[in-house]
Protein backbone atom coordinates (compact mmCIF):
# COMPACT_ATOMS: atom_id res chain seq x y z
CA UNK A 1 0.00 0.00 0.00
CA UNK A 2 1.16 3.44 -0.98
CA UNK A 3 1.89 5.58 2.25
CA UNK A 4 1.17 9.12 2.42
CA UNK A 5 2.23 12.03 4.58
CA UNK A 6 0.60 10.81 7.74
CA UNK A 7 2.43 7.88 7.87
CA UNK A 8 5.46 9.44 9.00
CA UNK A 9 6.78 10.90 11.76
CA UNK A 10 8.22 14.18 9.94
CA UNK A 11 9.36 16.34 12.91
CA UNK A 12 13.01 17.28 12.55
CA UNK A 13 13.72 15.30 9.57
CA UNK A 14 14.83 16.61 5.41
CA UNK A 15 12.02 15.80 3.69
CA UNK A 16 13.15 15.52 -0.30
CA UNK A 17 10.00 16.17 -2.46
CA UNK A 18 9.59 15.57 -6.07
CA UNK A 19 7.17 18.37 -7.16
CA UNK A 20 5.79 19.19 -10.61
CA UNK A 21 6.77 22.92 -11.38
CA UNK A 22 6.97 22.14 -14.98
CA UNK A 23 4.98 25.16 -14.84
CA UNK A 24 3.87 27.72 -18.70
CA UNK A 25 6.63 30.37 -18.98
CA UNK A 26 7.06 34.19 -20.88
CA UNK A 27 10.07 35.90 -21.42
CA UNK A 28 11.21 33.76 -17.94
CA UNK A 29 8.10 34.82 -15.94
CA UNK A 30 6.10 32.10 -14.51
CA UNK A 31 2.37 32.47 -16.40
CA UNK A 32 0.48 30.33 -14.80
CA UNK A 33 1.39 29.29 -11.14
CA UNK A 34 -1.65 26.59 -10.69
CA UNK A 35 1.15 23.14 -10.31
CA UNK A 36 3.08 25.87 -7.92
CA UNK A 37 -0.14 26.35 -5.00
CA UNK A 38 -1.08 23.03 -5.88
CA UNK A 39 2.01 21.63 -4.12
CA UNK A 40 1.80 23.89 -1.42
CA UNK A 41 -0.51 22.16 1.14
CA UNK A 42 2.15 18.90 0.76
CA UNK A 43 5.28 21.45 1.68
CA UNK A 44 2.74 23.37 4.65
CA UNK A 45 2.07 20.14 5.80
CA UNK A 46 6.00 19.16 6.30
CA UNK A 47 7.36 22.15 7.33
CA UNK A 48 4.20 22.32 10.19
CA UNK A 49 5.49 19.01 11.37
CA UNK A 50 9.16 20.72 12.21
CA UNK A 51 10.44 19.20 9.07
CA UNK A 52 12.57 21.16 6.53
CA UNK A 53 11.97 20.85 2.84
CA UNK A 54 14.35 19.69 -0.44
CA UNK A 55 12.00 20.81 -3.44
CA UNK A 56 13.02 19.37 -6.82
CA UNK A 57 11.11 19.38 -9.89
CA UNK A 58 12.22 19.75 -14.02
CA UNK A 59 11.32 22.41 -16.23
CA UNK A 60 10.88 21.70 -19.94
CA UNK A 61 12.69 19.82 -22.50
CA UNK A 62 16.78 21.35 -22.13
CA UNK A 63 18.24 18.00 -23.27
CA UNK A 64 20.79 18.14 -20.32
CA UNK A 65 21.91 21.61 -21.65
CA UNK A 66 21.98 24.26 -19.15
CA UNK A 67 19.18 27.23 -20.19
CA UNK A 68 18.44 30.13 -18.22
CA UNK A 69 14.83 30.74 -20.24
CA UNK A 70 13.99 27.49 -18.31
CA UNK A 71 15.38 28.04 -14.89
CA UNK A 72 13.74 27.83 -11.68
CA UNK A 73 14.48 30.53 -10.30
CA UNK A 74 10.96 32.29 -11.07
CA UNK A 75 9.38 29.50 -10.27
CA UNK A 76 11.13 30.18 -6.89
CA UNK A 77 10.34 33.46 -6.76
CA UNK A 78 6.91 32.57 -6.66
CA UNK A 79 6.68 30.03 -4.74
CA UNK A 80 8.40 32.52 -1.97
CA UNK A 81 5.82 34.75 -3.03
CA UNK A 82 2.76 33.10 -2.32
CA UNK A 83 4.16 31.18 0.94
CA UNK A 84 5.60 34.61 2.25
CA UNK A 85 8.77 32.69 3.08
CA UNK A 86 12.42 33.01 1.73
CA UNK A 87 13.41 29.79 -0.43
CA UNK A 88 16.83 28.70 -0.50
CA UNK A 89 17.97 27.71 -4.52
CA UNK A 90 21.07 26.10 -5.39
CA UNK A 91 22.28 26.09 -9.15
CA UNK A 92 23.60 22.37 -9.31
CA UNK A 93 21.63 19.95 -7.65
CA UNK A 94 24.18 17.64 -6.61
CA UNK A 95 26.75 19.63 -6.20
CA UNK A 96 28.97 19.51 -2.65
CA UNK A 97 27.28 22.97 -1.66
CA UNK A 98 24.11 21.98 -2.63
CA UNK A 99 24.29 18.91 -0.20
CA UNK A 100 25.17 20.99 2.21
CA UNK A 101 22.70 23.61 2.14
CA UNK A 102 20.11 21.03 2.25
CA UNK A 103 21.65 19.21 5.34
CA UNK A 104 22.28 22.34 7.11
CA UNK A 105 18.09 23.25 6.86
CA UNK A 106 16.52 24.57 10.58
CA UNK A 107 12.99 23.24 10.49
CA UNK A 108 10.68 25.36 8.42
CA UNK A 109 13.21 26.23 5.80
CA UNK A 110 12.95 25.43 1.83
CA UNK A 111 15.66 24.46 -0.22
CA UNK A 112 14.79 24.13 -4.32
CA UNK A 113 17.16 22.71 -6.40
CA UNK A 114 17.90 24.34 -10.09
CA UNK A 115 15.74 22.33 -13.00
CA UNK A 116 16.83 18.59 -12.71
CA UNK A 117 17.09 18.47 -16.66
CA UNK A 118 20.26 20.12 -17.15
CA UNK A 119 21.79 17.02 -16.27
CA UNK A 120 21.19 13.68 -18.70
CA UNK A 121 20.95 12.14 -15.71
CA UNK A 122 17.38 12.44 -14.82
CA UNK A 123 15.85 11.23 -17.98
CA UNK A 124 18.30 8.62 -17.71
CA UNK A 125 17.56 8.09 -14.79
CA UNK A 126 21.83 7.19 -14.05
CA UNK A 127 22.52 5.82 -10.69
CA UNK A 128 24.98 7.84 -8.77
CA UNK A 129 23.39 11.06 -10.25
CA UNK A 130 19.86 9.72 -8.01
CA UNK A 131 22.05 8.35 -5.09
CA UNK A 132 23.76 12.25 -5.29
CA UNK A 133 19.92 13.74 -4.99
CA UNK A 134 19.14 11.54 -2.60
CA UNK A 135 21.82 12.70 0.09
CA UNK A 136 19.47 16.22 0.46
CA UNK A 137 16.71 13.86 2.29
CA UNK A 138 16.06 11.48 4.52
CA UNK A 139 12.49 11.19 3.89
CA UNK A 140 11.42 10.90 0.10
CA UNK A 141 8.15 11.98 -1.27
CA UNK A 142 7.03 11.95 -4.46
CA UNK A 143 3.89 14.45 -5.41
CA UNK A 144 3.96 14.82 -8.84
CA UNK A 145 1.38 13.00 -10.16
CA UNK A 146 1.77 14.40 -14.30
CA UNK A 147 5.38 12.93 -14.13
CA UNK A 148 5.18 9.72 -11.75
CA UNK A 149 4.77 7.35 -15.43
CA UNK A 150 8.33 8.52 -16.03
CA UNK A 151 11.48 6.28 -15.38
CA UNK A 152 13.66 9.06 -14.55
CA UNK A 153 16.26 9.27 -11.49
CA UNK A 154 14.03 11.97 -9.45
CA UNK A 155 10.93 9.63 -8.78
CA UNK A 156 12.33 6.23 -9.48
CA UNK A 157 15.78 6.01 -8.94
CA UNK A 158 16.16 7.72 -5.95
CA UNK A 159 13.62 5.39 -4.18
CA UNK A 160 16.82 2.71 -4.34
CA UNK A 161 18.48 5.28 -1.52
CA UNK A 162 15.29 5.20 1.09
CA UNK A 163 14.37 3.30 3.16
CA UNK A 164 11.23 5.71 4.07
CA UNK A 165 9.37 7.03 1.37
CA UNK A 166 6.03 7.76 -0.04
CA UNK A 167 3.75 10.36 -2.00
CA UNK A 168 2.30 14.09 -1.14
CA UNK A 169 -1.34 15.54 -1.00
CA UNK A 170 -1.37 15.76 -4.42
CA UNK A 171 -0.99 12.46 -5.35
CA UNK A 172 -3.31 11.28 -2.92
CA UNK A 173 -5.62 13.14 -4.03
CA UNK A 174 -5.41 12.13 -7.91
CA UNK A 175 -5.04 8.92 -7.33
CA UNK A 176 -8.14 8.70 -5.16
CA UNK A 177 -10.02 10.43 -7.94
CA UNK A 178 -8.34 8.08 -10.71
CA UNK A 179 -9.68 5.29 -8.69
CA UNK A 180 -13.30 6.20 -8.41
CA UNK A 181 -13.87 7.68 -11.93
CA UNK A 182 -12.11 4.25 -13.68
CA UNK A 183 -14.76 1.82 -11.56
CA UNK A 184 -17.62 3.75 -13.21
CA UNK A 185 -17.06 5.81 -16.01
CA UNK A 186 -20.60 7.03 -17.10
CA UNK A 187 -20.54 5.88 -20.92
CA UNK A 188 -20.15 6.99 -23.68
CA UNK A 189 -16.58 7.46 -23.31
CA UNK A 190 -13.83 9.24 -25.28
CA UNK A 191 -10.50 8.46 -25.33
CA UNK A 192 -7.86 11.52 -26.82
CA UNK A 193 -4.67 10.20 -27.66
CA UNK A 194 -2.41 12.92 -28.88
CA UNK A 195 1.71 13.78 -28.50
CA UNK A 196 4.51 12.18 -30.43
CA UNK A 197 5.34 8.98 -29.59
CA UNK A 198 3.02 5.81 -28.97
CA UNK A 199 5.33 3.99 -26.44
CA UNK A 200 4.51 6.53 -23.80
CA UNK A 201 0.92 5.97 -23.99
CA UNK A 202 1.21 1.94 -24.01
CA UNK A 203 -0.73 1.70 -20.24
CA UNK A 204 -3.05 4.30 -20.85
CA UNK A 205 -4.40 2.30 -23.60
CA UNK A 206 -4.60 -1.22 -22.48
CA UNK A 207 -6.25 0.52 -19.66
CA UNK A 208 -9.10 1.81 -21.59
CA UNK A 209 -9.87 -0.49 -24.28
CA UNK A 210 -12.15 -1.84 -21.84
CA UNK A 211 -13.38 0.75 -21.20
CA UNK A 212 -13.88 3.33 -23.98
CA UNK A 213 -16.79 3.62 -26.96
CA UNK A 214 -14.33 5.71 -28.90
CA UNK A 215 -10.54 6.76 -29.63
CA UNK A 216 -9.23 9.38 -31.21
CA UNK A 217 -5.78 9.53 -32.31
CA UNK A 218 -4.44 12.65 -33.29
CA UNK A 219 -0.78 14.41 -33.07
CA UNK A 220 2.47 12.54 -34.40
CA UNK A 221 1.35 9.08 -33.11
CA UNK A 222 -1.51 9.42 -35.56
CA UNK A 223 1.10 8.95 -38.71
CA UNK A 224 2.72 5.40 -36.98
CA UNK A 225 -1.12 4.08 -36.34
CA UNK A 226 -1.78 5.74 -40.53
CA UNK A 227 1.78 4.14 -41.72
CA UNK A 228 0.39 0.74 -39.77
CA UNK A 229 -2.73 0.65 -42.29
CA UNK A 230 -0.80 1.18 -45.54
CA UNK A 231 -1.57 4.86 -45.57
CA UNK A 232 1.10 7.38 -47.38
CA UNK A 233 1.89 9.79 -45.09
CA UNK A 234 4.45 11.92 -46.72
CA UNK A 235 7.26 12.99 -44.46
CA UNK A 236 5.29 12.99 -40.93
CA UNK A 237 7.06 11.62 -37.97
CA UNK A 238 6.90 7.55 -38.06
CA UNK A 239 7.86 5.36 -35.52
CA UNK A 240 9.16 2.57 -37.51
CA UNK A 241 9.93 0.25 -34.17
CA UNK A 242 6.15 0.62 -32.98
CA UNK A 243 4.21 -0.31 -36.81
CA UNK A 244 3.63 -3.85 -35.23
CA UNK A 245 2.32 -2.44 -31.78
CA UNK A 246 -0.25 0.24 -33.74
CA UNK A 247 -1.49 -2.73 -36.14
CA UNK A 248 -1.89 -4.91 -32.59
CA UNK A 249 -3.66 -1.84 -30.93
CA UNK A 250 -6.45 -1.57 -33.45
CA UNK A 251 -6.76 -5.33 -33.65
CA UNK A 252 -7.68 -4.90 -30.24
CA UNK A 253 -9.53 -2.62 -30.60
CA UNK A 254 -11.96 -4.04 -33.09
CA UNK A 255 -12.19 -6.99 -31.30
CA UNK A 256 -13.44 -5.01 -27.82
CA UNK A 257 -15.68 -3.13 -30.14
CA UNK A 258 -13.83 0.09 -29.60
CA UNK A 259 -14.10 2.81 -32.42
CA UNK A 260 -10.43 3.63 -32.78
CA UNK A 261 -10.61 6.77 -35.03
CA UNK A 262 -7.61 8.66 -37.01
CA UNK A 263 -7.61 11.52 -39.02
CA UNK A 264 -8.87 12.25 -42.39
CA UNK A 265 -7.26 15.12 -43.02
CA UNK A 266 -4.34 17.18 -41.80
CA UNK A 267 -2.40 20.89 -42.15
CA UNK A 268 1.05 20.47 -43.42
CA UNK A 269 4.78 22.47 -43.02
CA UNK A 270 7.89 21.32 -44.53
CA UNK A 271 9.53 21.01 -40.57
CA UNK A 272 8.53 21.64 -37.55
CA UNK A 273 9.34 25.42 -37.88
CA UNK A 274 7.75 26.10 -41.37
CA UNK A 275 5.95 29.28 -40.22
CA UNK A 276 3.41 28.87 -43.50
CA UNK A 277 1.16 26.03 -42.42
CA UNK A 278 0.00 24.21 -46.02
CA UNK A 279 -2.98 22.34 -46.29
CA UNK A 280 -5.58 20.92 -45.36
CA UNK A 281 -4.81 17.42 -47.35
CA UNK A 282 -6.83 14.90 -47.08
CA UNK A 283 -4.77 11.80 -45.86
CA UNK A 284 -4.56 9.75 -48.46
CA UNK A 285 -2.69 13.13 -50.42
CA UNK A 286 -0.14 13.83 -48.41
CA UNK A 287 2.33 15.46 -50.26
CA UNK A 288 6.02 13.56 -50.09
CA UNK A 289 7.87 16.47 -48.76
CA UNK A 290 5.29 17.68 -46.46
CA UNK A 291 4.87 16.21 -42.31
CA UNK A 292 1.55 16.55 -41.17
CA UNK A 293 1.75 18.89 -38.02
CA UNK A 294 -1.79 19.41 -37.12
CA UNK A 295 -5.61 18.01 -37.93
CA UNK A 296 -7.61 19.44 -40.41
CA UNK A 297 -10.61 21.02 -40.40
CA UNK A 298 -12.59 17.56 -41.34
CA UNK A 299 -11.26 15.58 -38.74
CA UNK A 300 -11.72 18.48 -36.14
CA UNK A 301 -15.37 18.55 -36.94
CA UNK A 302 -15.87 14.66 -37.03
CA UNK A 303 -13.95 14.41 -33.55
CA UNK A 304 -16.08 17.70 -32.12
CA UNK A 305 -18.79 15.82 -32.96
CA UNK A 306 -18.35 12.36 -31.09
CA UNK A 307 -16.94 14.85 -27.99
CA UNK A 308 -20.46 16.38 -28.03
CA UNK A 309 -22.13 12.68 -27.73
CA UNK A 310 -19.37 11.60 -24.99
CA UNK A 311 -20.54 11.56 -21.30
CA UNK A 312 -16.88 10.72 -19.94
CA UNK A 313 -13.81 12.09 -21.70
CA UNK A 314 -10.32 11.81 -20.88
CA UNK A 315 -7.62 13.57 -22.75
CA UNK A 316 -3.77 13.07 -23.04
CA UNK A 317 -1.47 14.84 -25.40
CA UNK A 318 -1.96 17.49 -28.11
CA UNK A 319 -3.50 17.30 -31.91
CA UNK A 320 -0.89 18.86 -33.44
CA UNK A 321 2.79 20.97 -32.72
CA UNK A 322 0.51 23.17 -30.83
CA UNK A 323 3.50 25.21 -29.78
CA UNK A 324 4.64 26.58 -33.27
CA UNK A 325 2.05 29.33 -34.26
CA UNK A 326 -0.65 28.17 -37.56
CA UNK A 327 -0.56 24.61 -35.68
CA UNK A 328 -2.23 24.76 -32.85
CA UNK A 329 -5.82 25.32 -34.48
CA UNK A 330 -6.79 21.57 -33.71
CA UNK A 331 -6.05 21.52 -30.34
CA UNK A 332 -7.05 24.66 -29.31
CA UNK A 333 -10.19 24.47 -31.17
CA UNK A 334 -10.89 20.79 -29.11
CA UNK A 335 -10.56 22.56 -26.51
CA UNK A 336 -12.89 25.14 -26.61
CA UNK A 337 -15.22 22.91 -27.57
CA UNK A 338 -14.89 20.71 -24.78
CA UNK A 339 -15.72 23.94 -21.97
CA UNK A 340 -19.50 23.66 -24.14
CA UNK A 341 -18.99 19.80 -23.36
CA UNK A 342 -18.67 20.03 -19.39
CA UNK A 343 -21.39 23.12 -19.30
CA UNK A 344 -23.81 20.23 -20.77
CA UNK A 345 -22.71 17.80 -17.95
CA UNK A 346 -20.08 15.76 -19.95
CA UNK A 347 -16.79 14.60 -17.27
CA UNK A 348 -13.87 15.45 -18.98
CA UNK A 349 -10.03 14.88 -17.55
CA UNK A 350 -7.22 16.63 -18.87
CA UNK A 351 -3.58 15.64 -18.56
CA UNK A 352 -0.53 15.72 -19.86
CA UNK A 353 2.82 18.33 -20.50
CA UNK A 354 2.53 21.39 -18.78
CA UNK A 355 -1.67 21.34 -18.32
CA UNK A 356 -4.05 19.00 -16.16
CA UNK A 357 -7.10 19.49 -14.75
CA UNK A 358 -10.24 17.74 -13.88
CA UNK A 359 -13.84 18.74 -13.68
Amino acid sequence: MIKTLKAFDLEGKNILIRVDFNVPMDNEKVTNNFRIKAAIPTILTCLDAGASVILMSHLGRPNGVKDEKLSLIPVGEELASLMEIPIKFSEDPISTDAIDTSLSLKPGEVHLLENLRFNDGEKLNDQFFASQLARHGQLFINDAFGTAHRNHASNVGVVKSFKHFGIGWLMDKELNFLQRFMINPKPPLTLILGGAKIDTKLGLIDQFLSKADYILVGGGMAFTFLKAKGKEVGASLVDEEMLSIAKSIMNKARIQNVRLILPEDVICGGSIDDQKPKGPFDINSVPKNLMGLDIGPKTLARYNGILGESKTVVWNGPMGVFEKKGYEVGTREMGIHLVSCIANGTKVIVGGGRYSFCT
